[in-house]
C-alpha cells in the first residue's frame, strides 16, 4: 500500500485540532519531504524517524517519500509530537506492518534515535479532544498518567516503537492504562493556625476564599502579609474535576510537571516583581500561557505590588474582568483561560516604616503619595477587598500557640466549602463571578438596606464597579452566616473592606 493515513493532533493553545498525516511512497530518487506548514523541529522528524527505523531493523524505503500534514493552513509546531505517527505511516505505506484499522487510533510522541518514545507537551488536551472521536490514543508511557485524567479515554501507553508495531500487527497487544490518581489530598505543609494575631486579616482571608474575591493587603514589612497569602490555598475549597482538568491542561501545554497526587489542589503562583508582561500574561511564538493562566482556578500572589511595572499591572485589568486572555501573533492566535484570584501585598511607603511601631518613617508626603499612586485607580477598583495589616502589639509573637483557641485550615476550609456550595447551587458560579442581572437577582436588598448602601456609597464616592463588588462581598458574608438575605450587618462589614486604604493623613 503506497499510501497510508494516520491520525494525530497539533497543539494550539489548550486546544488540539486534528491533523491527518498522509504518507505516500512513489518511484523516484530517494528523498523525504514534509509539507503542511511544519516548523523546523517538525521537519527534523525525518532524521529521527530514519535513525529509529534503521536501529530497530526496519527498512527505510529507498524511494521518494512525501508526507503531508493536513490541514495545510494549520501551522505544525511543538517539536517531535508527530514522530510516532510519521514512523507508523512509513511502515504501513511500505508494507512492513499491516494496515490494521489505523482509523481507530491516534498517535503522538517523540522518537529517540534508538526507537524509544519520549514525552511531549500537551498530552491532556490531546486526550480531551479524543473524547468525542471514539479512538484509542497511543502515546509514550511517560504521558499516560496525564492523558488518563479524563473519563472515557482509552489510553494505550508504549515505551518504544516496537511495542506499537506489535500492537498494530496483533502479536502483542498494549493494555489500556489504568489511572491510579488520588481523588484528593488534604495535606498541606502550611496552616492558617500558624499565624499569631491578625484576626481581622484571617476573617478577610476566609471571605476571599469563600467567594473567590480578590484582595489587597497594605502594611509595614514583617506584619504577616506574605504569610497570610501563602495560607490562603489551605482554606480554599478543592477544585471540581472540571476545574482541575482545565488547570491541568494549561500546565500540560506549558511543559510544567504534572503531579497526580495534588491535581485537585488549587495552584498558587508567586511571580517576582521584575516579571515582564509576557511572563505574566503569556506570549512568545508559539504563544505559551503566562502566570495568570498558570494560576487559573487558583491564586496569583503579587508581593511588593507597587514594584511591578505599571504596564504589567495594567495588563491584568482585562483578564480580571473577562477570565481569559487572548494572545495574537501575525500567523497564530491562542486563547488561554485566566480565572484567578488576585492577592496583592504592598508597603505603605518606599521605606516601608510608615505606621510601624518600631522604626520611624523618613519619607516625605510627596514620596509616599508617588509610591502609592504607582497603582492606578482603575486597577484598585477591580480588587474586591482592601485591608490594612498593622504591626502586631508587643508580646503577641512571644505567646505560645493555643491549640484549642486557634482554628486550623481544615476547620476554616469546611466553612468556605459550605458557603461555596451554596453559591454553586444558587448561581452555578462563585459570587465573585456574578455579572449584571445576576447581581440584581441574587444580591437583592430590602428598601432600608438599599437606602443604607446608597448613602454609604455616596459618602465613600464608590464607582458603579465598586458598588457591585461590594454587593458581591456582602452576598459572600451572608453565605458564610447561612443567611438567605443580605442584612445590614453584612453590608457594614463589606464596607469596612471597601474603603480606600492609605497611611497618608
Amino acid at each position: 500500500m503506497p499510501l497510508a493515513i494516520v491520525f494525530s493532533r497539533a497543539n494550539c493553545g489548550i486546544e488540539a485540532p486534528e491533523v491527518i498525516i498522509e504518507v505516500h511512497i512513489s518511484k523516484g530518487l530517494p528523498s523525504l519531504s514534509i509539507v503542511g506548514l511544519p516548523e523546523a523541529a517538525v521537519k527534523e522528524s525525518k532524521d529521527r524517524v530514519r535513525s529509529a527505523l534503521m536501529n530497530l531493523d526496519f527498512e527505510f524505503p529507498p524511494r521518494r517519500i512525501t508526507i503531508n500534514l493536513a490541514p495545510a493552513d494549520l501551522p505544525k509546531k511543538d517539536g517531535g509530537r508527530f514522530d510516532l505517527a510519521i514512523a507508523i505511516g512509513i511502515l504501513v505505506a511500505s508494507g512492513q506492518i499491516a494496515n490494521s484499522e489505523l482509523d481507530k487510533y491516534e498517535f503522538a510522541g517523540e522518537l529517540a534515535l534508538n526507537g524509544s518514545l519520549r514525552s511531549f507537551n500537551g498530552a491532556l488536551p490531546f486526550a480531551l479532544a479524543n473524547q468525542n472521536k471514539q479512538r484509542s490514543i497511543i502515546i509514550p508511557y511517560s504521558n499516560a498518567s496525564e492523558a488518563a485524567l479524563p473519563k472515557n479515554i482509552n489510553v494505550l501507553p508504549a515505551n518504544n516503537l516496537m511495542e506499537v508495531c506489535a500492537h498494530l500487527n496483533g502479536s502483542s497487544l498494549i493494555l489500556p492504562y489504568k489511572s491510579s490518581r488520588k481523588e484528593i489530598n488534604e495535606e498541606y505543609e502550611l496552616d492558617i493556625a500558624d499565624i499569631k494575631g491578625q484576626e481581622h486579616a484571617k476573617r478577610v482571608l476566609e471571605i476571599s476564599a469563600a467567594g473567590g474575591h480578590s484582595l489587597l493587603m497594605l502594611g509595614p514589612p514583617g506584619t504577616g502579609k506574605t504569610m497570610l497569602a501563602s495560607r490562603l490555598p489551605t482554606i480554599l475549597p478543592f477544585m471540581t474535576e472540571k476545574e482541575a482538568i482545565e488547570t491541568a491542561a494549561i500546565y500540560s501545554v506549558s511543559g510544567k510537571k504534572f503531579v497526580a497526587e495534588r491535581w485537585l489542589q488549587r495552584p498558587f503562583r508567586n511571580p517576582h516583581h521584575t516579571a515582564s508582561s509576557v511572563a505574566l500574561v503569556g506570549g512568545s511564538s508559539p504563544p505559551r500561557p503566562g502566570e495568570i493562566s498558570l494560576a487559573h482556578n487558583g491564586i496569583l500572589f503579587l508581593d511588593e505590588l507597587p514594584e511591578f511595572s505599571r504596564t504589567v499591572l495594567e495588563a491584568l485589568r482585562e483578564p480580571l474582568e473577562s477570565g481569559f486572555v487572548s494572545i495574537s501573533r501575525a500567523a497564530y492566535q491562542a486563547k488561554f483561560p485566566a480565572n484567578f484570584q488576585l492577592i496583592g501585598a504592598m508597603n505603605p511607603c518606599p521605606c516601608g516604616n510608615l505606621g510601624s511601631n518600631n522604626k520611624p518613617c523618613h519619607c516625605s508626603p510627596e514620596q509616599i503619595h508617588r509610591y502609592q499612586n504607582r497603582i492606578s485607580g482603575p486597577f484598585l477598583d477591580r480588587i474586591d477587598l482592601h485591608i490594612e495589616v498593622p504591626a502586631l502589639p508587643k508580646g503577641v509573637l512571644s505567646q505560645p500557640r493555643n491549640e484549642n483557641a486557634t482554628e486550623t485550615s481544615l476547620v476554616v476550609r469546611e466553612r468556605c466549602t459550605k458557603a461555596r456550595k451554596i453559591q454553586l447551587e444558587r448561581a452555578n458560579k462563585p459570587n465573585s463571578a456574578l455579572i449584571g442581572p445576576e447581581i440584581d437577582h441574587f444580591c437583592s436588598l430590602s428598601k432600608e438596606n438599599r437606602t443604607f448602601l446608597e448613602n454609604a456609597s455616596e459618602k465613600l464616592r464608590l464607582s458603579a464597579r465598586s458598588f457591585h463588588r461590594l454587593l458581591k462581598v456582602s452576598r459572600t458574608i451572608a453565605d458564610l452566616d447561612s443567611e438567605e438575605k443580605i442584612q445590614e450587618k453584612h453590608l457594614s462589614e463589606a464596607l469596612r473592606y471597601r474603603r480606600k486604604i492609605s497611611f497618608i493623613h
